[in-house]
C-alpha cells in the first residue's frame, strides 16, 4: 500500500515527493497489467471510433484505486464515461489525469512504442507529470518550477538548430486540413515521424530525440504530463490559435487542444510562424 503523502487541503510545493510513489506505481502496473497482455488482447471500438483493450481498462482501474492514496483527489481517466470526465474537468480544483495506455494501436500490433501517463493538475493546469515507457524502462517526470528528468537525471537544454534540420513528430495529421498538404508538399524540416503515442512524443522532444511537435487535437490525458515535461525541459508550447497553451477553451471540447511545440525557444518561434502561416 502506497503511503498517502499530502492532501489537497494541506498542499505544499514539495512536488518532488510525488516522484517515487508515482513512478513506482507505473512500473508495477506496466509489469503486472500491461506487458503480460502485450500482443495478446483484442481491440474493441469505442463510440468515437478509437480503440480500447482490457489492458487499458485494467491499468486505469488500478490507477483510480491507487493514486488517491498518494494525493487524495479524483482521478480523470481516458476510459471513464464522458459525462463523468466533463464533470471532473469542470468542477474539481485538483485531479489526477491519466492515460493508462497511449499507443493502443501500436500495443496490439506488436510495435514497441506506447506508454502510461499520469499528471496531477490544479485548475486544469499540470503541476506534476510522469510518463513511463515499459519497453525501454524509461521514466520521465517533471514538476512545476522544478525541471524535467529522465530516470532521475535532469534533462539539460540542448543547442538550437534551424527548422530546416529539425525532426518533427506529428499526430492525427489527417485532421490538419490545408496544413497537412503543406507538411508533405513543401516541408520546412528534415524528417517527419508519426510514431503513434503522443505521451512519448512529448518526452522525446523534451530530451532531444525529436525537435518539434505538431498535433491536430489532443485530450487532456494525452498532453497533461508530456506538456509539463517539455516545458520544464526548456521547450515551448502553444496551440494552433493561442500562445497560452494552458488557457481554458470554450464548449464541450474545452479539454481538447491542438499542439505546436519545440524543444528550444528559437526553434519554437520559427516553427510556430511556419505552422500558423499555413493553416
Amino acid at each position: 500500500m502506497l503511503q498517502q503523502l499530502i492532501s489537497p487541503a494541506e498542499f505544499s510545493p514539495d512536488l518532488p515527493a510525488l516522484r517515487e510513489p508515482v513512478i513506482e506505481l507505473l512500473r508495477k502496473l506496466a509489469a503486472e497489467e500491461l506487458m503480460p497482455r502485450f500482443k495478446r488482447v483484442a481491440i474493441e471500438k469505442k463510440h468515437d471510433g478509437s480503440v480500447v483493450t482490457e489492458a487499458d481498462r485494467a491499468v486505469e482501474a488500478a490507477l483510480v484505486k491507487a493514486l488517491p492514496d498518494i494525493f487524495d483527489c479524483p482521478v480523470l481517466g481516458e476510459e471513464m464515461p464522458e459525462d463523468a470526465q466533463k464533470r471532473l474537468w469542470r468542477e474539481a480544483d485538483w485531479l489526477w489525469c491519466v492515460d493508462p495506455l497511449d499507443g493502443t494501436g501500436n500495443y496490439t500490433s506488436g510495435k514497441r512504442y506506447f506508454g502510461i501517463s499520469v499528471a496531477l493538475m490544479y485548475r486544469r493546469e499540470s503541476v506534476f507529470g510522469a510518463v513511463f515507457d515499459p519497453n525501454t524502462h524509461e521514466a520521465f517526470h517533471a514538476w512545476k518550477g522544478g525541471g524535467a528528468f529522465l530516470n532521475n537525471k535532469k534533462i539539460r537544454a540542448t543547442a538550437a538548430k534551424p527548422l530546416v534540420d529539425a525532426i518533427v513528430e506529428v499526430g492525427r495529421f489527417k485532421r490538419l486540413g490545408r496544413l497537412r498538404v503543406a507538411l508533405f508538399a513543401n516541408p520546412p524540416f528534415k524528417t517527419i515521424s508519426m510514431s503513434g503515442a503522443s505521451v512519448l512524443q512529448w518526452c522525446h522532444v523534451a530530451c532531444g530525440r525529436a525537435d518539434v511537435f505538431l498535433h491536430a487535437g489532443e485530450h487532456a490525458w494525452d498532453y497533461a504530463a508530456g506538456a509539463l515535461i517539455l516545458e520544464e525541459a526548456g521547450g515551448r508550447i502553444a496551440t494552433l490559435l493561442h500562445d497560452d497553451f494552458w488557457r481554458p477553451e470554450e464548449g464541450d471540447k474545452e479539454w481538447v487542444k491542438s499542439v505546436i511545440a519545440a524543444r528550444h525557444p528559437a526553434l519554437f518561434d520559427e516553427w510556430k510562424r511556419w505552422v500558423r502561416g499555413h493553416i
